[in-house]
């Protein structure tokens, strides 16, 4: 009865409706901060961070939509990162605010793209499909719980930098400058990606604006301000270079996943992704290889 009435929900009651489970799992992480009995506030938070992932994963299954979850990739840090703030300072306000604009920005685009309750991410049908007795632990682990982990530890370098003060020296601009300017390239090319969908003929292939330089500039502008982030903290307290695996493992999970599911797909539904993937950089903005082009064409 439940699944019947949600593929007849529209998107502004499938907002509401994600919105209220999110402050339910917020609310529960934050009584789990209240409540537990450890020391260590960034464990604290940590276990909050899980047990809400657990809430909305729990949801996800009730409502047979793992989609629910994307927002929580670009949200959670918008709640989480204001429990480390010791002082507020030039340095801590750049940082709060790139991060905002950042989670923000990309929140707003899952909105724009989530059509409501009744519509799946493809990715989500493709693992399901593909293992569908292993489907329950894929949707906990690889779907949900992998992100929120990967998330948490590429936000250790901001909490790092929050937790010191955030003096703002010249490697930290460098490292603002570098978030902001990966965050602008982001939304450039999402706008391009929907100008692109909206108006052209199916089965083209997008090589249009940045897409023309990189396969990946929307991935390349979400690396990029985890890098940022990185270097902000390095420029106060460099001792926890370390900090760096929650980047790098960013890295693996665009290289390794992401990118590789999204163009085997790519493949299957456009001819002319073979030339397109040739001649262009699969992630840095790079000028087209006209010779590969042509190589490609000819083949």
């Amino acid at each position: 009865m439940i699944l019947c009435s949600l593929k007849t929900m529209g998107r502004t009651k499938s907002y509401l409706l994600i919105a209220i489970l999110y402050m339910i799992a917020f609310a529960t992480a934050f009584f789990t901060v209240r409540i537990l009995p450890l020391e260590s506030f960034l464990l604290k938070v940590l276990i909050a961070d899980i047990v809400a992932t657990m809430f909305i994963f729990a949801m996800t299954t009730l409502f047979d939509n793992s989609s629910i979850y994307d927002p929580y990739w670009s949200v959670a840090p918008l709640l989480i990162l204001p429990f480390f703030i010791n002082t507020l300072t030039p340095g801590t306000i750049v940082l709060l605010a790139i991060v905002y604009f950042w989670g923000t920005r990309l929140t707003l685009n899952w909105g724009y793209t989530f059509t409501g309750m009744k519509a799946q991410d493809w990715r989500y049908d493709h693992y399901r499909n593909r293992y569908p007795r292993l489907w329950p632990l894929v949707n906990l682990f690889g779907i949900q719980l992998m992100p929120t982990l990967i998330v948490f530890t590429a936000l250790l370098p901001a909490i790092l930098y929050l937790q010191t003060g955030g003096t703002l020296n010249a490697l930290g601009v460098l490292g603002a400058t570098l978030s902001v300017t990966a965050v602008i390239i982001q939304t450039v090319a999402d706008i391009q990606m929907h100008r692109f969908r909206k108006n052209a003929p199916k089965g083209r292939v997008n090589d249009t604006g940045l897409w023309r330089y990189s396969r990946h500039p929307n991935y390349l502008g979400e690396i990029g301000f985890w890098f940022g982030l990185y270097i902000m903290q390095l420029s106060v307290a460099p001792a926890y270079y370390l900090s760096g695996i929650g980047f790098l493992l960013m890295v693996m999970l665009f290289t390794g996943i992401s990118i590789p599911l999204m163009e085997t797909r790519q493949l299957e539904r456009k001819a002319d992704y073979e030339r397109y993937k040739a001649a262009t950089s699969p992630l840095l903005l790079m000028r087209p290889s006209e010779t590969k082009t042509t190589e490609a064409a000819t083949e």
